[in-house]
């Protein structure tokens, strides 16, 4: 390949972004909280039967995110299989953000196992070099939570995501920007981020093969084939930062969703119902713990070879009632079911959230009807608050407690191993290692 020495800018870091990104961080988890899966293959995912997480020693005989556990264990027959601990996960979560707020209150979490920090000035706090900064990061990180993360250090976060991907696990990339041309020409079109397979295929009938190809077109160009997305990721992979690091917690009120994977497929239609209803149920608990209505759904249904189809439906109002909606979810359901095909999931969406402090009545609603049905909830929620999530709901979710336990019903090892006092629902925030002496 021929190299392009001619540089986008001259300037090293006139900003800092850093991206740090948990390396197989469900499954580093696992190996944190028990030490003597260190070294060995583990997945997680028991519970859905696909693989959520695969660490690097299962990564390196060919396994991966998303294929069936048959067919992992096919690859190795010493495959440790976990149900996914999300409790534990979230709790590591939490004190690697921590950790990144040591370094600069300005930490954007972008997910469960990544985020980005803005440690533009920081140089002067610490007296040392950013790549320093990325580094003490990294090794705190590590010596704290026996994690390790990847950390891409760069001007923008387009840069620096694509650079803590340079060199995982454990690695870091600082990419100044004087080298910028020089980093980009080694990262293929499919590595940078916002660029989706039909967008690769697109650019390479352009001729393109590398980042470095695309950034030497002009903006115009970028923005004429790929519209504002394109403009962007341009200035973006040319060091000018559009995206800045925002530290304000995303809003909670833009959708609420809730999905479940089963156990193993069914097709019997009662208990794919059931399982629809139950995901009804907590959406709508969720929904009135945050206090707000919905005056939109959609629910979607899983075919076993992962084909999904699902259908919407308006409200005539705005609603934090599972009874209220329960009719108009079992129609959209009729609609979707197919007989004698095996389902595996059930997911419902709750849209055009409002706030149900703001209480507009309508000039035709039965408000009778109404004020009952919202008393009904919120009598559920006070008894579901103190006996358990899910005590008291439809009749309709019943059939759940007539599905067969197979090994894909077990339980994560933080919820049958409680301190005394704790139960299945309430637990100490804090996860426990599982060291034998």
């Amino acid at each position: 390949m021929e190299i392009n020495n001619k540089p986008i800018m001259l300037a090293s870091f006139p900003q800092a972004i850093l991206h740090v990104d948990g390396d197989a961080f469900f499954t580093s988890v696992e190996q944190s909280l028990h030490p003597e899966l260190k070294g060995r293959p583990v997945v997680s995912g028991k519970e859905r039967g696909i693989i959520a997480c695969a660490s690097y020693e299962a990564k390196a005989l060919g396994i991966k995110r998303g294929i069936g556990l048959w067919e992992a264990r096919k690859k190795c027959p010493d495959l440790v299989v976990l149900p996914s601990d999300y409790e534990s996960y979230s709790l590591y979560s939490k004190r690697m953000f921590e950790i990144m707020r040591r370094y600069t209150p300005m930490v954007e979490e972008y997910s469960i196992d990544e985020g980005f920090a803005d440690i533009t000035g920081m140089r002067r706090v610490f007296r040392m070099s950013y790549k320093q900064i990325a580094a003490k990061l990294q090794r705190e990180i590590e010596q704290e939570l026996d994690l390790t993360v990847s950390v891409g250090l760069s001007l923008s976060k387009s840069l620096c995501k694509i650079a803590s991907d340079y060199r995982k696990p454990n690695g870091i990339t600082a990419v100044q920007g004087k080298h910028i041309h020089l980093f980009l020409q080694r990262i293929p079109l499919n590595e940078v981020w916002g660029f989706g397979p039909n967008t690769v295929q697109l650019l390479q009938k352009h001729g393109l093969e590398n980042a470095y190809d695309f950034i030497q077109r002009p903006e115009k160009w970028a923005g004429k084939l790929l519209g504002k997305p394109g403009r962007e990721i341009w200035h973006e992979l040319r060091g000018v930062n559009l995206l800045p690091v925002t530290a304000e917690v995303k809003p909670a009120n833009i959708s609420i969703g809730k999905g479940k994977t089963f156990t193993s497929p069914s097709s019997d239609k009662d208990f794919i119902y059931a399982k629809l209803v139950r995901n009804v149920e907590s959406a709508f608990i969720k929904l009135r713990r945050h206090q707000q209505r919905t005056r939109e759904l959609s629910v979607s249904l899983r075919f076993k070879d992962y084909r999904q189809y699902g259908l919407s439906a308006k409200l005539n109002r705005a609603t934090d009632s599972t009874q209220e909606v329960l009719p108009v979810v079992r129609e959209l359901f009729e609609k979707l079911y197919l007989p004698n095909h095996e389902y595996r999931t059930t997911q419902i969406v709750l849209t055009r959230l409002e706030s149900s402090q703001d209480t507009q009545f309508d000039l035709f609603e039965e408000r009778l009807r109404v004020d009952k049905l919202e008393h009904i909830a919120k009598t559920v929620d006070r008894i579901n608050a103190r006996f358990g999530k899910h005590k008291v709901g439809s009749a309709a979710a019943l059939g759940i407690r007539d599905a067969p336990a197979n090994d894909r019903t077990e339980l994560p090892w933080r919820k049958m191993t409680l301190l005394p006092g704790e139960t299945a629902r309430r637990r100490l925030r804090i996860p426990l290692l599982d060291i034998k002496v």
